[in-house]
């Protein structure tokens, strides 16, 4: 298990890493993914950079990690960085009464949520009703995480979008886990996520390293 996933199952459970201001560089996952994870006051770089290169660009516990500077010496030229998103987490429903309702979808190859899933996850899997589109797959450090997205965003279908994410979580074993990554700007996707039961733990950029 990378130490990462170790840190992230923690502090799904309530235990955080300390409060000291300190940032940690641990080696990318398989999938050579890099990314800045902040916990409060406490960060991880996954990434090929020297710490004392990183320390002395500003990087810290505080917010300092995710400078632009830094995002893009982890990236490099020609790489991809994503945007901050807040990470959340919940539990499982599986057998819970209206779980696992979701039919599994070969018609959405092409839709642009499950072409986006595909690019940064191993194994995924297509869910979905007429409300909307599911996926999960093992993304950041092999962890579960899920994406889903409405076929109306219009703003009376809100609800919509919570009844999606607590059927999603009836597809997944009560014991284990569910991550979910959401734009703190996509306020309509945050409520729908806290709403279902998804609980904040930190903020995350994932970055894709030039080759």
């Amino acid at each position: 298990m990378h130490p990462l996933m170790t840190m992230l199952d923690a502090a799904a459970t309530g235990s955080f890493p300390p409060v000291d201001g300190e940032v940690e560089v641990l080696d990318p996952g398989v999938d050579g993914h890099a990314a800045i994870v902040e916990f409060t006051g406490h960060s991880i770089v996954l990434g090929d950079v020297p710490l004392s290169e990183l320390v002395a660009m500003g990087a810290d516990g505080f917010g300092g990690a995710s400078s632009p500077e830094i995002k893009l010496r982890l990236a490099g030229p020609g790489g991809w960085v994503g945007c901050q998103d807040a990470v959340l987490v919940a539990s499982g429903r599986e057998a819970a009464p209206g779980s696992g309702v979701l039919s599994v979808r070969t018609d959405l190859d092409d839709h642009p949520r499950v072409a986006r899933s595909r690019e940064h996850r191993d194994a995924v899997v297509v869910l979905g009703d007429e409300r909307g589109v599911v996926t999960f797959g093992n993304g950041l450090v092999g962890r579960r995480e899920l994406s889903v997205e409405l076929f109306d965003a219009e703003p009376r279908s809100a609800s919509a979008g919570r009844s999606l994410i607590e059927a999603a979580l009836g597809h997944v074993p009560r014991a284990e886990f569910v991550w979910a990554q959401v734009s703190p700007g996509n306020a309509a996707s945050l409520r729908a996520f806290l709403a279902s039961g998804f609980v904040p733990i930190g903020a995350e950029t994932l970055i894709v390293p030039s080759r």
